[in-house]
């Protein structure tokens, strides 16, 4: 069904941008005649890396400033211009933890938060690791931890997860990686 006559863009504002992202607003005609602005953050595409080397999982665990706590996360970064997710993922896990993969499977790819962001966020194992150097960005203070694969899941259930770790925790072990 298509839904572009009966959800008519009125008006579209970009309120700010930022070097990272744009937000605004686009006015929209509801089916039944209203009218109602719909806010919005654009961010540019994400990547999200289950690394798996033998029978752990490589995590990266950070402080993140916005919500003041220490998390246990996957490997993630923003695809660049020109990058797929699979390219992304390849220099994300080389650039934060060292390792690059023999291997780089898209998984899945997530519209995320559809009601107030355009952002999607594919998710990627990576698998056959070699160590290697990483390559910080000033901004990344970061630490690799290893987590046994059969312990994965219930390890970000219990901490602090967000929702592109558990994302790709529960779909690479819907997938038959994780055991």
């Amino acid at each position: 069904m298509d839904d572009s006559e009966s959800w008519r863009v009125v008006e579209s504002a970009t309120e700010y941008e930022t070097g990272w992202y744009a937000g605004g607003y686009d006015r929209v005609e509801q089916p039944n005649g209203t009218e109602k602005d719909y806010y919005w953050a654009d961010l540019p595409d994400a990547v999200v890396v289950l690394a798996v080397d033998g029978d752990d999982v490589v995590f990266v665990e950070q402080y993140r400033p916005v919500i003041r706590e220490r998390c246990l996360e996957l490997v993630a970064g923003i695809v660049e211009a020109g990058e797929g997710y699979e390219a992304a993922a390849r220099r994300e896990l080389r650039e934060e933890t060292g390792y690059v993969a023999d291997e780089y499977t898209l998984v899945q790819e997530v519209a995320c938060t559809t009601g107030v962001l355009r952002h999607d966020r594919g998710i990627v194992v990576a698998e056959g690791l070699t160590a290697g150097e990483r390559d910080l960005d000033d901004n990344e203070f970061i630490e690799v931890r290893r987590v046994p694969a059969a312990d994965v899941v219930e390890t970000v259930r219990e901490g602090r997860a967000n929702d592109a770790t558990l994302e790709g925790v529960l779909l690479a072990a819907a997938d038959g990686y994780l055991p």
